[in-house]
């Protein structure tokens, strides 16, 4: 069985929920052939390193800008180009599909959902196509061709009801969560991670996600740090700044400043995300897709913080809504926030517990399921 799995490299989150998927599959079942494809860079090389890095600078110097894009995408003249562009992609795309001849396409981005659908439309492929949306809120260009795409797979029970209102039949859509590794359902030995940072179980442990992608509202997310740095409820931290040198060196010093070297830690890049949140009792981060996923999967309340306007402002929103999540906006004064919290530890229980009903540890096992199941019964 030949199965592609398309992404598109416009923010890390749909690239990961590829390869979790892939790895899954290769691991878990025999006799697949899964291949991972950037959509983008294949049908035009040029285009996808002009547009990735645009939104690269739009998203760290001109978030509002995103934002404004993200939201006229969905009508008008946009949405009209951007799906007339994908159909024109679409056909050097068709080159790759005749000579891989899947039996399945998976797209984790729009885009190569779009150019699917449309090469199904025009009776070019007939292979079955699923759409797995990255995000916590629906946005139309995922809908593009929805009747030549086979399965919707989308975060929560609200997604799903919205798509049923846009037309698309019940039995195509699947809330199952968006997938993550599967290193997230293992279980973790705590003591000894905690041992490893030096760290005491008496303590309340902070994962704080300071670097992020494009290193966005650098001098926001240093305030936002201090603040639990400087805060006096018996916490410990383990700061991840990623591959944002310049971020990693300023918290360096806030931690000097304050002489916490014993309590907080700063770590650049890291694969150790699953058993980092195995000894966290709080997440703090922008609100992408994957971190919420992986997050929420832990049972873990989140402060978010830096969210591109756009996609992750409309997943703050729904986090907050829920009563898993604080979202501290540029106006808040993030150091009387966090203190309140830790004031009342009932609040933070209360947002843990809440974590439950969005979680889905499964996600990726039951996608991968749900589609080989569904292609061997239809074989």
């Amino acid at each position: 069985m030949k199965i592609l799995i398309f992404y598109a490299s416009y923010g890390g989150g749909h690239l990961n929920a590829a390869k979790a998927i892939e790895s899954y599959m290769l691991n878990c079942y025999q006799n697949i052939d899964v291949e991972l494809i950037d959509c983008i860079k294949y049908v035009n090389k040029t285009v996808e390193k002009i547009t990735t890095a645009a939104y690269r600078e739009m998203a760290k110097k001109a978030p509002w800008a995103w934002g404004k894009i993200y939201s006229n995408s969905q009508k008008g003249p946009l949405a009209h180009i951007t799906t007339k562009s994908n159909i024109i992609m679409a056909i050097k795309l068709l080159r790759l599909l005749r000579e891989k001849k899947p039996d399945l396409i998976i797209s984790t981005h729009p885009f190569g959902s779009q150019m699917c659908s449309y090469l199904k439309r025009k009776g070019k492929i007939t292979c079955k196509l699923a759409t797995i949306m990255t995000d916590f809120a629906p946005h139309d260009q995922w809908l593009v061709g929805n009747d030549f795409t086979d399965y919707y797979f989308v975060a929560h029970d609200k997604m799903k009801q919205h798509l049923i209102c846009k037309g698309i039949p019940e039995p195509k859509i699947y809330a199952t969560g968006i997938p993550i590794s599967n290193r997230f359902s293992e279980l973790h030995d705590t003591q000894k991670i905690l041992n490893q940072y030096q760290f005491s179980d008496k303590k309340q442990t902070v994962l704080f996600f300071g670097g992020g992608e494009y290193g966005l509202g650098k001098t926001r997310t240093t305030q936002i740090f201090e603040s639990f740095v400087q805060c006096d409820y018996n916490l410990q931290i383990i700061a991840i700044a990623g591959k944002n040198l310049k971020m990693k060196t300023t918290f360096e010093e806030i931690v000097k400043k304050y002489n916490k070297l014993d309590t907080v830690k700063i770590l650049e890049f890291t694969n150790e995300v699953p058993e980092l949140m195995s000894i966290a009792d709080m997440v703090v981060t922008k609100p992408g897709g994957l971190t919420t996923s992986e997050s929420l999967a832990s049972h873990l309340p989140m402060i978010l913080i830096n969210p591109i306007p756009g996609q992750e402002e409309e997943n703050a929103e729904f986090l907050e809504s829920k009563g898993i999540a604080i979202w501290i906006k540029k106006s808040d004064d993030a150091s009387q926030i966090i203190k309140n919290l830790f004031a009342h530890p009932e609040k933070l229980k209360t947002m843990r517990k809440n974590t439950s009903f969005l979680a889905k540890p499964n996600s990726t096992k039951t996608i991968c399921d749900t589609l080989l199941l569904n292609l061997e019964t239809t074989k």
